[in-house]
């Protein structure tokens, strides 16, 4: 059976592996592996998942993880460059970490800082750290957000990546029932394509694109 895919809208897409609780298929245009509408949580559900996280700002460990990204896109920020953290879950750390070094941080997240207020202003930065697997859309969200930057503005993504079929299969990453979408580098680079961004991978979990 062939679906939409959630980030580019094509049809083109086929059957790519199923595990016991659920079944993924795989985009040919864009790559992006995802799971079909009506095999995702519902909300309730979803919150769920999420209220069990520990996340803190006085987790070194935490900070540690987050430093993936953190370090690689201030190392490309000017002095003062306003960010927003998106999804920035029910413990926000990332901000705290561009705050403590200079740059004023709004949040967003739909479970636990629902101010929608923050969507319509503009940012030099947006990061998003283990969100873009949530997304039930990410091609309209993630567009969303570049719309946000000038040129020159950075998006900072973390999401472990999709390889290949086989490690994709053995993958402790799709066990998670709150992740639905799953990009790879492929998938990236399309993605700056489309949205008229460059990309560079810092990291094997980092993405980080640019907007020309």
């Amino acid at each position: 059976m062939m679906l939409t895919c959630p980030l580019c809208a094509s049809t083109d897409t086929g059957h790519f592996h199923r595990d016991g609780r659920r079944d993924y298929h795989r985009c040919r245009q864009c790559s992006l592996v995802f799971v079909p509408p009506e095999q995702r949580l519902g909300p309730e559900e979803e919150r769920a998942v999420y209220d069990q996280h520990e996340n803190s700002p006085d987790d070194p460990g935490y900070r540690r993880f987050l430093s993936r990204l953190f370090d690689p896109l201030r190392d490309r920020l000017p002095p003062g460059a306003r960010g927003l953290d998106f999804g920035s879950g029910p413990g926000p750390t990332l901000s705290v970490m561009f705050e403590e070094a200079g740059h004023p941080m709004a949040i967003y997240d739909p479970f636990y800082a629902l101010d929608t207020s923050v969507l319509e202003r503009s940012y030099d930065f947006i990061t998003a750290t283990e969100v873009v697997e949530h997304l039930f859309a990410p091609g309209r969200e993630l567009a969303q957000l570049v719309d946000r930057l000038p040129s020159g503005g950075w998006l900072g993504l973390m999401t472990k990546r999709v390889t290949d079929q086989a490690a994709f299969a053995r993958w402790h990453y799709i066990l998670d029932p709150t992740h639905v979408a799953f990009f790879s580098e492929a998938t990236f680079v399309w993605l700056a394509d489309r949205l008229d961004m460059r990309v560079e991978f810092p990291a094997a979990d980092v993405a980080l694109l640019q907007r020309r």
